[in-house]
């Protein structure tokens, strides 16, 4: 292992490849909602949201990289304690790596507030980016994806047949994929905390209203109903 001040003077391009490299042997490959991809996404977005807000790269990168490196399933009952697992074992790979020990209460903090299930307000600049980059993954042609791929981990069915958009009843998202639209993810899109993160997501979740709609007239339901 380098010396620490030594490994702490990279440039930020050698610690993104070295972050890519250690993330790469992370992610699996069987949960395609949260694998290398997954994170690829999420790292371009962070990076794109701290330009736009003037965030500190060094803290939003790491935070960005290694945020989902604890996965715990979203039907697991310590699925809150998920974001704060994470953020533990990404410092002590960092510390390892021998990264700027300065930027790990900065970095932890990011990551723990990531979660939506973990409900911590985040409170830097640098963690409402990694918050909405994560959150804008689970929105648009991606999110609804990614919704449809838990939901067959999940062994869960498509819809409610006879009321596929929940227009008579509470949707249930343990029971119908479909429903995690109305449970979660439209929600989502009011809990963005950049301007940026806030545009992006109203583009998409417009897209998703009218997915759902044709989904449901493909499945025979008028989607008015």
């Amino acid at each position: 292992m380098q010396n620490a001040a030594t490994a702490a003077a990279l440039p930020l391009e050698e610690w993104q490849n070295k972050f890519e490299q250690k993330a790469v042997q992370l992610y699996p490959p069987s949960d395609p909602s949260h694998d290398i991809l997954h994170i690829r996404r999420v790292v371009r977005m962070a990076r794109k949201l701290a330009a736009a807000e003037g965030a500190d790269i060094r803290v939003v990168e790491p935070a960005a990289w290694f945020h989902d490196c604890v996965i715990v399933a979203k039907n697991d009952p310590r699925r809150a304690e998920a974001s704060r697992l994470s953020a533990d074992a990404a410092i002590g790979m960092l510390r390892d790596m021998g990264y700027d020990a300065a930027l790990f209460d900065a970095i932890h903090h990011a990551i723990a507030a990531h979660s939506y299930s973990a409900a911590i307000t985040p409170e830097t600049a640098e963690a409402k980016i990694v918050q909405d980059a994560d959150r804008l993954d689970g929105l648009g042609a991606i999110g609804i994806a990614r919704c449809f791929t838990v939901g067959a981990l999940l062994s869960r069915p498509f819809y409610q047949d006879g009321d596929i958009l929940a227009a008579r009843r509470a949707p249930d998202d343990k029971v119908q994929t479909i429903d995690h639209f109305f449970v979660k993810l439209f929600k989502t899109v009011d809990t963005l905390q950049t301007t940026a993160g806030r545009a992006e997501g109203a583009r998409r979740a417009a897209f998703m209203r009218d997915y759902l709609a044709r989904f449901a007239a493909e499945a025979g339901e008028d989607a008015g109903n």
